[in-house]
């Protein structure tokens, strides 16, 4: 299977499916000389590991992370980090039912008329634990950003009906939606509710934030910093849209209303607005970086659905086992995660953008 890996100079590789024996990433590309621990790991992971409330999957899983080479008392040795997390808690047999069905949905049709074989215990490498490599990676991307000055937010938009209206930063973790508007949380509590007891499924938006990314972050053809962002947002199973700055409200606007005029405050050149989202031509342009994905409903649901098995036998269907009624929370990290991989990669390859840059570096 091709398609595993992403980037150039900070590059991760996935491996792993489901409901196999464990799953993970190696990381190739990261400097020598970061501390990094597997508490530094673990704390991304929590962030995303099923049964946190009533809201995810409960699937019992502590996804306690293994830092297999890399590392050397504390201190990254520049060579690939690998990083593995067990599979303890799989159910194979809640998909016994549905072995020779396609699930609505899901990628199972997909998988068996490209491969003509597919892995039907929770999808294998479609299955949103996939992420856990993804993750992993992102929390030492996230540590060489902090290390440069660079910092992410990344939250829960909306739900459903239900959009924030206030920002509290300390809010975002102290809910199950990662809202930073208390007030929606509730509300969307409610909503989620009524969509269990309905038997279905809810999807939302995730909105991140990136501060302190130098201008000129990005090149502007292939590269795009915006574009990169979008295959790597995009490259999450559950995402089916992704914006930056105003996205898709551009198109209702006209040129005076949509352009940043250009100022300047204590002699740096900044901009009135940021309807960019902080990006230019490709690249970043000094100012927030402001990105948002809309994430899918959870396909799997327990209500009756019309489907066909791999004969084209029409077939009614109920998805049984332990699912997510809805993705958004945990995804909000996977989110962060690929938008700190993105930008280290994108970072690493602008070093050599300039002489002076080089000139400066070997001197």
């Amino acid at each position: 299977m091709a398609g595993s890996s992403f980037g150039q100079i900070f590059k991760i590789t996935t491996w792993g499916e489901s409901h196999g024996k464990a799953l993970g990433v190696v990381v190739d590309g990261v400097p020598a000389g970061l501390e990094l621990s597997e508490a530094d790991i673990q704390a991304f992971l929590n962030r995303r590991k099923p049964g946190q409330s009533r809201y995810t999957t409960q699937r019992s899983e502590g996804d306690e992370v293994e830092i297999l080479s890399g590392v050397f008392e504390g201190v990254t040795t520049g060579t690939p980090i690998s990083l593995m997390v067990r599979n303890a808690d799989q159910h194979s047999k809640d998909y016994s039912n549905i072995s020779h069905m396609f699930r609505p949905g899901h990628a199972d049709y997909t998988f068996w008329e490209k491969y003509g074989i597919r892995d039907y215990r929770g999808g294998g490498r479609s299955s949103g634990r996939e992420t856990i490599g993804r993750v992993a990676a992102g929390a030492i991307a996230v540590k060489i950003l902090k290390q440069l000055g660079i910092d992410i937010v990344t939250y829960t938009k909306s739900i459903g009906p239900v959009e924030i209206k206030k920002f509290d930063l300390t809010e975002i973790n102290a809910n199950a939606f990662y809202m930073p508007d208390k007030e929606a949380a509730v509300k969307v509590s409610e909503y989620v509710e009524q969509c269990m007891a309905d038997k279905d499924s809810a999807g939302g938006i995730i909105e991140c934030r990136v501060s302190g990314l130098p201008a000129g972050i990005g090149d502007t053809v292939f590269e795009k910093l915006d574009a990169n962002l979008a295959k790597a947002i995009m490259s999450i199973g559950a995402v089916k849209g992704f914006e930056v700055g105003d996205g898709f409200e551009v198109a209702k606007s006209c040129g005076s209303d949509n352009n940043d005029d250009f100022i300047v405050d204590n002699g740096n050149i900044v901009k009135a607005s940021n309807h960019s989202g902080g990006i230019l031509g490709g690249m970043s342009d000094g100012s927030e970086i402001v990105f948002r994905a809309a994430v899918k409903p959870t396909p799997s649901i327990s209500q009756p659905q019309q489907t066909v098995d791999v004969d084209g036998r029409p077939q009614r269907i109920e998805i049984q086992g332990r699912h997510d009624p809805i993705i958004v929370p945990r995804a909000v990290v996977v989110v962060e995660s690929m938008a700190a991989i993105t930008m280290v990669d994108l970072l690493m390859t602008n070093m050599s953008a300039r002489l002076d840059s080089l000139k400066d570096f070997y001197k």
